[in-house]
């Protein structure tokens, strides 16, 4: 972060709920709706979805001054809003079915992101959606697009339609000692290509105004999109296998379903030296 704030050519997806538009501490002359149903400005700053896009999209995109990461303000953020405004219960994150996830990857790939954000959890699924969902990240992958997924917060072990796909990049959320929350999901995908990233009592951006506190690999994963999209910026020119290759060998791993913590400067470090 001290090297760049990003660059407006390195597009980050956001697919997630909408976002408080008029936020002060929102640089929003670098985000952009792209196509979609929903709107990409909040229109109740109070619903569970418009929390959740805030808060993510301030991790990614507020501000420097802010009291969020604001880790790639200069990047573009590409809102592809994804979850209603509708009530939910409190605690409760808004689901996604596979053919809505799947076609706003492809939205997101067709108006040329080069790192995709999902900080979703899938509602129902069956064969036929979850193809559809593997297709679009197929399609994603051939287009050198790095896809970087939330593991979820079910303290389960196994592996989703999204983290078992060799494209993704899967993401635990870790404490501040280093260690994976009880509620992340860990699993052979997620320990062979994943990242853990900081997902316990983060702050960024509140829809209302007020920043607020929260937790999860869903908070985790865009540190994970934001380092890449450094990267990126610090490295135009390179591969998507380069940028690829940068953060796997900057945190190395052995066999187990406990990935290792994203070390971006090292990463830097590596390519800086190529």
């Amino acid at each position: 972060m001290a090297v760049t704030s990003g660059r407006p050519e390195i597009r980050i997806g956001l697919v997630d709920g909408p976002i408080a538009m008029d936020h002060p501490d929102l640089a929003t002359e670098n985000v952009r709706q792209i196509s979609g149903k929903a709107n990409a400005a909040c229109a109740r700053t109070n619903s569970a979805a418009c929390r959740h896009g805030t808060f993510v999209a301030g991790i990614l995109s507020a501000r420097r001054e802010s009291p969020a990461p604001a880790i790639c303000p200069q990047c573009t953020l590409l809102v592809r809003p994804i979850f209603a405004e509708t009530a939910q219960r409190d605690g409760q994150l808004p689901t996604a079915s596979p053919e809505e996830l799947a076609a706003a990857i492809l939205e997101c790939v067709e108006e040329g992101a080069r790192v995709v954000n999902l900080s979703v959890a899938l509602g129902q699924t069956s064969p036929n959606s979850e193809r559809q969902l593997e297709d679009a990240l197929d399609h994603a992958a051939r287009r050198g697009v790095v896809v970087v997924a939330a593991a979820g917060n079910e303290g389960a072990v196994g592996s989703s339609a999204i983290t078992r796909h060799p494209g993704t990049v899967p993401v635990v959320a870790y404490d501040t000692r280093g260690r994976p929350i009880d509620q992340s999901n860990l699993g052979a995908s997620i320990g062979r290509r994943g990242f853990g990233a900081a997902g316990d009592g983060v702050t960024s951006l509140g829809a209302e105004g007020k920043p607020i506190t929260l937790g999860g690999t869903s908070v985790a994963a865009p540190f994970v999109s934001g380092a890449v999209a450094l990267l990126w910026s610090a490295f135009p020119a390179a591969s998507p296998a380069r940028v690829r290759l940068a953060i796997r060998q900057a945190a190395p791993r052995r066999p187990t379903v406990v990935p290792p913590l994203l070390d971006a400067w090292k990463a830097y470090q590596l390519m800086k030296a190529v």
